[in-house]
């Protein structure tokens, strides 16, 4: 570790969505080496400037050898990955292999919400297990980067936010007033780059300054906008030189398209009704997660322009078509 500093970080999902923004990001601090965690059978293509280690997740000390040396270890894995048994596998090796810092897979609206806990524990549940594990283990330190839903991804999929772009249609959850807070992905790389370019202990013990130490087992939030569907389609307007008139809007209560998902889901398979987006559209305000105080500026993260944002969205649903993946 450089002095007061960290610059070997581990990256697992490098390839991935996030993950390459993260990749990138971290690399564009010339304050970072960054070794991509993959399995052998990968076909990801890593950003440039990356150092790749494979592992056998079936084979403790295959993770622990790779983890070696590094001082912190950035999770990002996919919702179909088996995120829990994956992570358990990562944080216990991290620990054997004594990472001091690690960054789960949050990358998610609030997890501490009481509401989502108890209506998504099939989602929030794990992510709580995997804090109170690294906690437990006591060898690792965890940061938990509360960032919202993935704005292009969650835009481009048309069961999310509910934009099908093609056919001019929009549903909203309610009256589409109801605010969330949403992150783009450079924003999330951003973020992340900022964190771990942060000294581990205040430099100046005379002055409030920000560090790793800081925030240290803690959950943080950052986000790119607080915005409704609203005000979405308002931006939509705008890249598209459209007019509201010119879309179809569909209403459905969030509470219903919550309930029928989670039924869908008991009842076997993945669920059409979008269970996880509709609950976060609740008029309680649990989707806005402002009020927990955002990290935006202590971290020195730039204000985004909302149609850039909204227009990458558009041209991804162009391309990977509606369900957005």
């Amino acid at each position: 570790m450089a002095a007061n500093h960290i610059s070997k970080v581990a990256v697992v999902g490098a390839g991935g969505n996030v993950g390459r923004y993260i990749t990138e990001a971290l690399l564009k601090t010339g304050k970072h080496s960054v070794t991509a965690i993959t399995r052998a059978d990968s076909q990801s293509n890593l950003p440039d400037g990356v150092e790749q280690k494979t592992i056998d997740y079936s084979k403790h000390e295959s993770i622990v050898e790779a983890l070696r040396g590094l001082e912190a270890l950035v999770i990002t894995l996919g919702a179909r990955s088996g995120i829990k048994e994956t992570e358990e596998k990562l944080v216990r090796a991290a620990a054997d292999a004594e990472v001091p810092w690690i960054l789960p897979n949050e990358w998610s609206p609030d997890s501490t919400n009481e509401g989502y806990l108890e209506d998504l524990a099939i989602i929030f549940g794990p992510k709580v297990a995997t804090r109170n594990l690294i906690e437990q283990l006591g060898k690792s330190s965890y940061i938990a980067l509360c960032t919202g839903f993935w704005y292009e991804y969650s835009l481009a999929g048309a069961n999310n936010y509910g934009f099908y772009f093609a056919d001019r249609k929009i549903r909203y959850f309610d009256e589409g007033e109801t605010k969330i807070c949403t992150s783009t992905w450079p924003q999330v790389g951003r973020a992340v780059a900022s964190i771990l370019s942060l000294p581990v202990k205040a430099e100046d013990v005379f002055k409030t300054s920000a560090s790793l130490g800081a925030y240290r087992n803690k959950v943080i939030y950052v986000n790119s906008f607080t915005i409704s569907q609203k005000d979405m389609l308002t931006s939509t307007l705008r890249v598209t030189d459209t007019k509201e008139e010119d879309w179809i809007i569909t209403k459905e209560p969030a509470p219903e398209v919550y309930k029928t998902g989670m039924e869908q889901m008991k009842a076997g398979g993945w669920p059409k009704a979008n269970f996880l987006y509709s609950r976060v559209f609740y008029a309680d305000g649990s989707g806005d997660f402002e009020h927990q105080g955002l990290q935006n500026d202590v971290l020195g993260l730039p204000r985004e322009e909302l149609d850039d944002a909204t227009k990458a969205a558009i041209e991804r649903q162009k391309a990977v078509g509606a369900a957005g993946h």
